[in-house]
């Protein structure tokens, strides 16, 4: 039977600033600003899995890239880019990540109020979204980021009696967008890649997890030679979900798909809200007035945002349609696109996991 999982990011509701203070100081003190960071973490956790999600993500508040460049020594910010400054390691006691940290230490607490052992999927970003945020990059950065993340996976699986870490997903949403010379077919830098998500791959697999893989880009198919590679997951509308070749190359590399069932953009969602309501004809300069004009209501919550999420029907054609042309075999997971962080409210975004959850019930 298909699970659920969500991709990580939710809005935040509340004061940031704090939420902020309290993750940097997670692991070194206990304050009033890491008691309040757990505190949001634990919450949102036990909030997704009582929205009907099975396998929730750690909640994605902070810039997901950013966090996870706060954890290295080696690289640091220069000229809105980052640089290497020296050969990259983990900085000394930073191998937790803080999100799992807090679901970890407060597992009794959450396999109690769910009255049952949790599953947790993380997120890391990936070693091809980090090297792009580079002002220089180099065959080789792909492989330096790699064993780093790596190592930060090893150190963020846990399996304990409350819980457990059920998927990992490397979180790749620049790759296959530009047309880079350092992935040029039979290059050095394109063999480096490779390796570096093998190399992560194998660290997840070898601690017991599934290995994921997140892609807002599937043309370029260099992700299909991962060897230890379960789940490939990319955006509901993506061609990849309706192509005979996807499913030929499933079964010929015995990789499996997650099926993304819920367009999460609010922009698009808001778009075509209006594209299906509007009595008119629109063009373009009409649509974007509108959707500024939809955004000030938001804000003043003249609206209810839960209007322009897509219904529970239309998620459970996505998840059919996939299930059909790929069989329910190859497809052990499905969920929402991507985070909801562009979601005006928090609840709005609980809406949505609620109507994925629906999707399958009446599947």
């Amino acid at each position: 039977m298909p699970k659920s999982y969500d991709i990580g990011s939710l809005p935040f509701a509340g004061d940031f600033q704090k939420f902020l203070e309290g993750a940097s100081n997670h692991g070194r003190f206990v304050n009033n600003a890491t008691k309040f960071f757990e505190k949001k973490m634990v919450e949102s956790f036990v909030d997704k899995i009582k929205a009907g999600v099975n396998v929730p993500n750690y909640t994605q508040y902070r810039d997901m890239t950013q966090m996870f460049f706060d954890l290295i020594e080696g690289v640091e910010k220069f000229n809105g880019g980052y640089i290497e400054t020296a050969p990259l390691t983990l900085k000394k006691g930073e191998i937790a990540i803080p999100e799992v940290s807090a679901i970890k230490n407060h597992s009794r607490e959450i396999s109690e109020s769910l009255e049952e052992p949790f599953q947790l999927r993380i997120c890391v970003t990936g070693p091809y979204t980090m090297s792009s945020l580079l002002s220089y990059k180099d065959r080789e950065s792909f492989t330096r980021f790699g064993i780093v993340l790596a190592q930060i996976v090893e150190g963020n699986i846990f399996n304990v009696k409350e819980g457990s870490v059920k998927i990992v997903t490397v979180d790749e949403p620049v790759f296959g967008f530009v047309d880079d010379p350092l992935l040029d077919h039979g290059s050095e830098g394109r063999e480096n890649l490779l390796k570096a998500w093998e190399t992560i791959m194998q660290k997840i697999r070898s601690k017991g997890a599934e290995a994921s893989l997140h892609l807002h880009n599937t043309s370029d198919e260099l992700f299909w030679e991962i060897k230890d590679l379960n789940v490939i997951e990319s955006h509901a509308n993506d061609s990849f979900y309706q192509v005979k070749r996807t499913k030929e190359l499933l079964e010929s590399t015995d990789k499996f798909l997650k099926a993304s069932i819920a367009v999460t953009d609010f922009d698009q969602l808001i778009r075509s809200h209006i594209l299906i309501t509007s009595k008119q004809k629109l063009n373009e300069n009409m649509v974007n007035e509108k959707m500024a004009e939809t955004w000030k209501s938001l804000a003043k919550k003249q609206i209810d945002p839960n209007i322009f999420i897509e219904d529970a029907k239309l998620m459970r054609e996505r998840l059919s349609e996939t299930i059909k042309c790929f069989g329910v075999d190859r497809i052990p997971y499905f969920g929402p696109e991507c985070g909801m962080r562009s979601f005006p409210t928090y609840e709005s975004s609980m809406e949505c996991l609620r109507r994925v959850a629906q999707a399958f019930k009446k599947s």
